[in-house]
């Protein structure tokens, strides 16, 4: 498979062909996402979603007595919460955008992500880093076809679920001194559980329609839900197993880039799903927004 890349070592060529794996598994799950959406209201598919990998991971913790709350319990809570409503921004545009400007509105978190380091953990950002995040920005305007006089709702809430997600990937790096990988991906699932639950309970009374990214009220699956239900957490819960594979194989600089990959499969599978090729300005952004990624991945390999 990588014979093209004779220079590359083993661990760096199995950490790309983990990230490959995790890219496709995720445009997948965007898919079985986007055809839930026909269906059930974006709120309750972030819960299913959820609820798959909640129930996985408590029982690994379980079984391996290594769960605690430890002295982060703040930051453990707002890293789950931040990535809650990253993903539930994400989930109700999958449902009203095409499917590869959804992913890459969720793929401008590295860009954010860098910003948050910068401004928080006082992380330095090199020249090109900052070039990167320049070019990034000028990607979303492109994307969004910003003039100066309005922007779509799908487009602030695109944006909102980039900054979600960088917050949420910023609080790791501090946690992860603390907790293990299964303790933080708990925290996150379980919010994302039980937070859909109340916005749903509350859905049943009061459900304005520009809040309905969050509230819905509930809708009985059909029995030909089900399928898909099953497969968007199971291939939502495998995609993330083997992006932290790739993560731990390599330098996370390099891996990170190959995750731009999952935009070209979320194009391929949103034209199957009937999604229109993107238009000029959109497939600029897309083009303007992966390369913005690859600058700042660079910064983070170095």
């Amino acid at each position: 498979m990588f014979k093209f890349l004779p220079n590359i070592d083993k661990q760096t060529k199995q950490g790309i062909k983990f990230m490959l794996l995790a890219s496709l598994l995720f445009a997948f799950m965007g898919a079985f996402a986007k055809i839930l959406s026909e269906y059930l209201p974006s709120i309750e598919i972030v819960f299913f979603r959820n609820l798959f990998g909640v129930v996985l991971i408590a029982y690994t913790l379980y079984k391996a007595n290594s769960f605690h709350l430890g002295s982060k319990l703040p930051l453990l809570l707002f890293r789950g919460i931040a990535g809650f409503l990253a993903l539930m921004l994400f989930f109700y545009n999958i449902a009203n955008i095409p499917l590869a400007e959804a992913m890459t509105f969720s793929q401008m978190s590295p860009i954010f992500t860098a910003i948050f380091a910068f401004l928080l953990l006082k992380e330095k950002l090199s020249f090109q880093a900052w070039i990167g995040v320049f070019i990034g920005f000028v990607g979303v305007l492109f994307i969004t076809k910003f003039d100066g006089s309005s922007l779509d709702k799908t487009d602030y809430l695109g944006v909102l679920s980039g900054v979600g997600a960088a917050l949420a990937y910023t609080s790791i790096r501090e946690l992860k001194n603390y907790y293990d990988s299964k303790t933080i991906a708990f925290s996150f699932m379980f919010i994302g559980t039980v937070a859909p639950l109340i916005f749903m309970l509350v859905g049943e009374f009061y459900s304005p329609s520009e809040l309905d990214f969050m509230f819905s009220a509930f809708v009985m699956p059909k029995v030909g839900d089900i399928v898909f239900i099953f497969l968007l957490g199971l291939f939502s819960t495998y995609a993330q197993i083997f992006m932290t594979k790739s993560y731990s194989s390599t330098n996370a600089g390099i891996v990170s880039t190959i995750g731009y990959s999952g935009i070209a499969f979320s194009i391929v599978i949103g034209l199957l799903l009937g999604d229109n090729l993107p238009d000029i300005y959109s497939f600029c952004g897309i083009i303007l927004i992966v390369i913005s990624g690859i600058l700042v991945a660079s910064n983070n390999q170095k």
